[in-house]
């Protein structure tokens, strides 16, 4: 093996090629687990930067240093580059932020012992040097980019003043006072919540308020708000009613959505929840949103509903959902590799776990499949029945011997890597690593035990590290999508692993292997990086492609394959073919439209399918009740038989069920949330009684709307939820989905940002170890575009 080697301040790098690896063996491992957070990166030639940071607690103060580390070669060597900075102590809460896509725009946030301001240092060109800027507050969150213009700065300081750049953080001006939470939405519209009365422990009585031209005039787009959270198009917004229901204290809240940026708002048809309850936004995006709705008593388990391309009128998906109310944790995972996949875990009658998977985008929920290559577990009634379980966010935040959720890319089609137990029911047995190449219909075990693993070239390779407790100096690569493994030694000296490192988007061909050496007195940082280009040294021609046709077992049979209205085929690599994709690999898909048929269906609102059932019945608690609802302020009669058209389908002809949404031509309040246009320049003083007066007219109107629409719209039913504590210190721009909304319970999440769009986020790669001396070595890695 050739190596590079290079120390830098008590930090060693290497890189690794291959030129002497057998490609002949197929093997197994067992191993132990460590969990790591993802670097995130974006382009085709990598800058890596690297800041460890390094504290002393003494008494009540704290004495620190920083190093920042660049590389620009995928890691391969390291460059000390911590005068660019003056040497200055950098946060290590929320100390890079990355700029979205191409802009090579970094900024760290400093830590100014003693001082009422804050110092942050900028660069334009990913990093290669830094300008200091002195702000004239203390962030109390990362700074974050405007998703369209990386040169528009957001953040909000410890006094919770929102402050504003449109130079890229040269100057800043202060927008407002007393804000408690602030999100880009779409075309740079800023949305954020604020209370008149100093506080943002009012919940329930903060206005929702935006602007569209950065602060100089500002719109209230609801008031008494308990919080609000962003997906895809749609603005959601938890209202306070004034009304406290019977059976249960405290006040009642109402969700609205909008999918014009706040403009105009609907309620959201769902069922009602008590008090105790909550709902979460599970995805969104432009088509529709999955919503979980808690079940009343401390249960752990709900329902997920599916939402109209409106996002208002919602129909029941799945029962028994799996959604703790201890730590806000559910597996519900987004299959990136093949449309409409999602998998997710329910709660058993007999309080077991159990995977499921809808590849109809929850028209209906199945178990996975047993994989061909495995026994059933000790779980298992019958020793030859049985299914796959996967582990997801429930079982690390069980601590489970899991190190990694499951991965899919969008450029790798088909492909699924995660951990998982075969039997009834999820094991706390130590887990084994299998892999989907079809979209997650049949699985296979591919390596014994709990693994880090990464999905590189397109899906043409795999690799994957054991997860041990012991220095480990192997890594493990595939060429044929899991089913043949081969070992290569990167190190003839062990490391203790501790996070594996690859560019986001799986088209590169390096990975980075970091962790930790012991010495006689001291410990020191470790960066393997792996190039694999010296394997796969052939760019792959057309004869290593075969035509694949997706969610369908033969590609001959011209009914099969339809999904969504359409049927896609691609031509994806052959697993004999030891090649290389490359940079510039894109994926081939041809589209056609099939004749519709009940699956191009969920069941409508008031409606539901029994589990292994495709037939919509209805709901128990709406059965005989007419199906009435508010739409733009009117009031709509429904008149279905039980179905209404999957969000993005596409299916022309065929099965039509009828469905008409009917205007009776009444009115029906559900405007609680009253726009109002505020001047940035105003006075306060002289614009009090005009304020007083507005909300005392919007206060009666609420509660005269509220009383009508319970007892004419709804038929006495509430359209209540609750939303959790939305995250207000997040790393980076958040928008609450998969986070549960309105709980009065936390949650210890590891997200940071959108999970859903294509805003381009950036995560922190932070490990932790204790040394004798109790002191605390932290290490970020923030990877940029070139």
């Amino acid at each position: 093996m050739k190596e590079i080697k290079a120390e830098i301040n008590n930090s060693l790098y290497y890189y690794s090629d291959f030129s002497h690896i057998s490609r002949n063996t197929c093997f197994g491992i067992r191993s132990y687990i460590l969990r790591i957070s993802a670097n995130h990166w974006t382009c085709s030639l990598q800058v890596i930067l690297a800041l460890t940071t390094f504290q002393v607690p003494f008494f009540m103060l704290r004495f620190g240093q920083s190093k920042l580390y660049r590389s620009e070669n995928y890691g391969k060597s390291f460059q000390d580059v911590t005068n660019l900075i003056n040497n200055t102590f950098i946060r290590t809460e929320f100390g890079i932020a990355i700029g979205p896509e191409n802009s090579g725009k970094v900024i760290l946030t400093g830590d100014v012992s003693g001082s009422l301001g804050s110092r942050i240092f900028i660069s334009r060109d990913f990093g290669n040097s830094f300008e200091q800027q002195d702000l004239p507050f203390n962030p109390l969150m990362q700074i974050i980019y405007n998703p369209i213009d990386a040169n528009v700065l957001l953040v909000i300081s410890n006094t919770n003043e929102l402050w504003l750049s449109e130079d890229f953080g040269e100057k800043w001006r202060k927008i407002h006072d007393m804000v408690c939470l602030a999100k880009w939405g779409m075309d740079s519209n800023l949305f954020f919540t604020t209370n008149l009365n100093g506080s943002c422990n009012e919940r329930g009585m903060l206005d929702l308020r935006k602007t569209a031209d950065y602060g100089k005039t500002i719109k209230t787009v609801a008031i008494k708000i308990f919080s609000f959270g962003l997906g895809g198009k749609f603005l959601f917004a938890s209202v306070m009613t004034g009304t406290v229901r019977m059976s249960v204290s405290g006040t009642l809240r109402m969700i609205h959505v909008s999918t014009n940026q706040g403009e105009d708002w609907n309620m959201a048809q769902l069922p009602p929840v008590g008090h105790e309850e909550f709902y979460s936004i599970l995805s969104a995006n432009d088509d529709m949103v999955f919503m979980h709705v808690d079940e009343p008593g401390d249960t752990g388990y709900g329902s997920i509903y599916v939402s109209d391309d409106r996002g208002t009128v919602y129909s029941k998906s799945l029962e028994r959902h799996l959604y703790t109310t201890t730590g806000g944790d559910t597996d519900f995972t987004n299959v990136t590799s093949l449309r409409g996949v999602f998998i997710t875990s329910i709660l058993a009658e007999d309080g077991s776990v159990q995977s499921v998977v809808s590849f109809d985008q929850g028209g209906e929920w199945v178990p996975l499949q047993k994989p061909a290559n495995t026994k059933c577990d000790s779980t298992a009634k019958d020793p030859d029945k049985c299914s796959l379980h996967i582990h997801a966010a429930y079982s690390t935040a069980m601590k489970l011997n899991v190190p990694m959720l499951p991965l899919s890319e969008p450029n790798a089609v088909g492909l699924i890597m995660a951990h998982g137990s075969v039997g009834d029911a999820i094991s706390v047995m130590k887990p084994d690593v299998f892999v989907s190449d079809d979209g997650g219909y049949t699985w296979l075990q591919a390596l014994e035990g709990p693994h880090h693993y990464a999905i590189l070239d397109s899906g043409g390779l795999l690799v994957a590290v054991e997860h041990s407790a012991q220095p480990i100096k192997d890594i493990k690569f595939s060429t044929d999508e899991g089913q043949c493994w081969h070992v290569h030694q990167f190190t003839s000296d062990p490391i203790h692993f501790t996070g594996l490192a690859s560019e986001p988007g799986a088209r590169s061909m390096n990975v980075s292997v970091w962790g930790y050496r012991d010495s006689l007195l001291s410990q020191y940082w470790v960066s393997v990086t792996i190039d694999f280009r010296e394997l796969l040294t052939r760019d792959c021609e057309d004869q290593d492609y075969v035509q694949w046709l997706a969610h369908s077992d033969d590609i001959s049979d011209p009914n099969d394959g339809c999904m969504l209205g359409y049927k896609e085929k691609f031509l994806r690599l052959r697993k004999a073919s030891v090649c290389l994709n490359g940079r510039d690999y894109e994926v081939n898909k041809q589209p056609a439209p099939c004749p519709c048929t009940l699956d191009d269906f969920l069941c409508d609102f008031g409606y539901y399918r029994k589990e292994n059932s495709s037939e919509c019945v209805e709901q128990p608690d709406l059965k005989g009740h007419v199906l009435e609802f508010c739409l733009q302020g009117k009031k709509e009669l429904l008149q279905t038989r039980g179905y209404r058209k999957i969000p993005g389908d596409k299916c022309e002809g065929g099965t039509q069920p009828e469905r008409k949404e009917i205007d009776l031509s009444k009115r029906c309040v559900n405007d609680l949330l009253g726009p109002q246009e505020l001047l940035v320049s105003r006075d306060d003083h002289a614009t009090a009684p005009i304020v007083v007066t507005v909300l005392i007219i919007i206060l009666l109107s609420v509660v005269a709307g509220f009383l009508f629409v319970k007892k004419y719209v709804c038929g006495g039913r509430f359209l209540v939820h609750r939303y959790s504590v939305l995250q207000q210190h997040a790393e980076a721009q958040g928008d609450g989905v998969d986070e549960p909304l309105d709980s009065n319970h936390t949650r210890a999440s590891n997200k940071t940002g959108l999970h859903d769009s294509d805003e381009v986020m950036v995560q922190t790669h932070k490990c932790f170890f204790c040394m004798a001396s109790a002191l605390i070595i932290n290490i970020q890695f923030a990877s940029i575009p070139w």
